[in-house]
């Protein structure tokens, strides 16, 4: 079953999800300095979701079955080049340099709201600052293509191209997802693909954007916690998502932040 907004009660618990996640990211930005570890960022931020925002961290306890152990943290956070599902530790303190992802899921009310964004740690390499610039701009690449209409693969191809074009790669084995009373519903959204290919877009679909972007090769491993997932060249990687809605002339952005104003100027004018 396709993740899809049905009437007002769905519409506005996605938006109320959405500035949630939002706001946990905007609370934790100063945080994120030289000598924090990534477990008292994740106590920051459960805190803030359960006491602040009543609402519930959803990757705690998430999965499991199968022999796979359930995520045992409320954030992921992935620094350097962990792609993605970073289990936030004691031992992981950040240092000047380090670049880290931080992704939010959060349910309220029974709707999710999931987003991440980049943070740097002091001040980033040349390297990491252009990544994950051209790694955001991907993402929005990959957003502005979204209206009633257009097929998954426009998505998918707008990212790959922007991102190959920049001389980086893209990983393929993680996706964006339909998302709403489900953490992961579908669609399955893919940051590669060729244009005019797959689903079509329909006006209430409702689903995230985030890719994941590599430095050097896209290969990938798994690591033995079941759930960090490493670029197999140990080079950098970053990812930015958001979580929105089709609409019939473009999309709303549930997720998004108040520094994103230039985002929001082009979402007013698509949504009808």
């Amino acid at each position: 079953m396709v993740a899809t907004v049905t009437d007002d009660t769905d519409l506005n618990g996605m938006r109320a999800a959405g500035r949630a996640a939002a706001s946990v990211l905007e609370m934790i930005g100063p945080h994120v300095v030289p000598g924090v570890t990534t477990d008292e960022l994740n106590t920051l931020c459960h805190n803030y979701i359960v006491d602040e925002l009543g609402c519930i961290p959803a990757p705690l306890n998430y999965g499991g079955g199968g022999g796979q152990m359930p995520f045992p943290k409320s954030i992921c956070t992935s620094v350097n080049h962990v792609v993605c599902h970073g289990i936030p530790t004691q031992s992981k303190t950040l240092k000047n340099g380090d670049a880290l992802n931080i992704d939010i899921t959060v349910i309220k009310d029974g709707y999710h709201g999931d987003t991440s964004k980049m943070f740097c740690i002091g001040e980033p390499t040349v390297l990491a600052k252009r990544l994950i610039k051209v790694t955001q701009e991907c993402l929005y690449k990959g957003i502005e293509v979204v209206k009633a209409g257009a097929h998954l693969g426009d998505i998918g191809h707008a990212i790959q191209q922007h991102a190959e074009r920049n001389r980086f790669s893209v990983v393929r084995e993680f996706c964006g997802h339909g998302i709403g009373k489900v953490f992961h519903d579908a669609p399955q959204v893919l940051h590669y693909g060729r244009p005019g290919s797959g689903m079509a877009l329909e006006e209430g679909m409702t689903f995230t954007i985030e890719p994941m972007i590599n430095a050097g090769k896209r290969h990938i491993k798994i690591l033995p916690d079941q759930w960090t997932a490493v670029t197999k060249d140990h080079k950098l990687s970053a990812q930015w998502e958001h979580t929105l809605m089709v609409t019939k002339q473009g999309c709303e952005i549930f997720t998004l932040r108040a520094e994103e104003k230039a985002v929001e100027q082009v979402q007013s004018a698509s949504v009808r």
